[in-house]
């Protein structure tokens, strides 16, 4: 499985689509005839766009759960909510729905940024920012509770 990586700024046109940066889509190259997976995301104001592959992954663990439990049941019906199949057009466009767009807030301005396991957040810069730079949550306390005793072997 390839790794991908990085943080890249583009724009959405006003129907909603978005040309992938040339170094973002050199990286989905061996993804790009299974097509993708978008949808909300569950902790924050933004869309995560998944391979097929990590999709198919994710899904089995949640084809699992035992739906006569009300609590998974919500769960899984609130995990796929708006959920849309993505595949790009011959000018390596995809089409973000509008509600998607709505949801996640998303003005023209976007940032999208890969996180765990090759999955492609895409957020509104501003609403990006915000998440990223906030004031009242000192990352080197985060990266302490999180990493604990591990953070030393990260950045060294």
């Amino acid at each position: 499985m390839t790794n991908l990586f990085g943080t890249y700024e583009c724009k959405i046109d006003a129907k909603g689509r978005l040309l992938l940066p040339a170094q973002l889509k050199k990286q989905l190259a061996p993804f790009l005839a299974d097509g993708f997976v978008l949808k909300r995301s569950v902790f924050e104001q933004c869309l995560e766009l998944y391979t097929m592959q990590e999709w198919s992954t994710v899904m089995s663990k949640i084809n699992g759960l035992n739906r006569f439990n009300k609590k998974n049941t919500k769960f899984i019906r609130r995990f796929t909510a708006g959920v849309k199949s993505i595949e790009l057009d011959g000018s390596g466009r995809m089409l973000i729905a509008k509600e998607l767009v709505s949801f996640a807030g998303i003005e023209k301005e976007l940032v999208l940024t890969v996180t765990v396991n090759n999955i492609i957040e895409i957020w509104d810069k501003d609403s990006y920012e915000q998440a990223i730079n906030d004031p009242e949550e000192d990352f080197g306390d985060l990266a302490e509770e999180v990493m604990g005793d591990d953070i030393a072997g990260l950045l060294g």
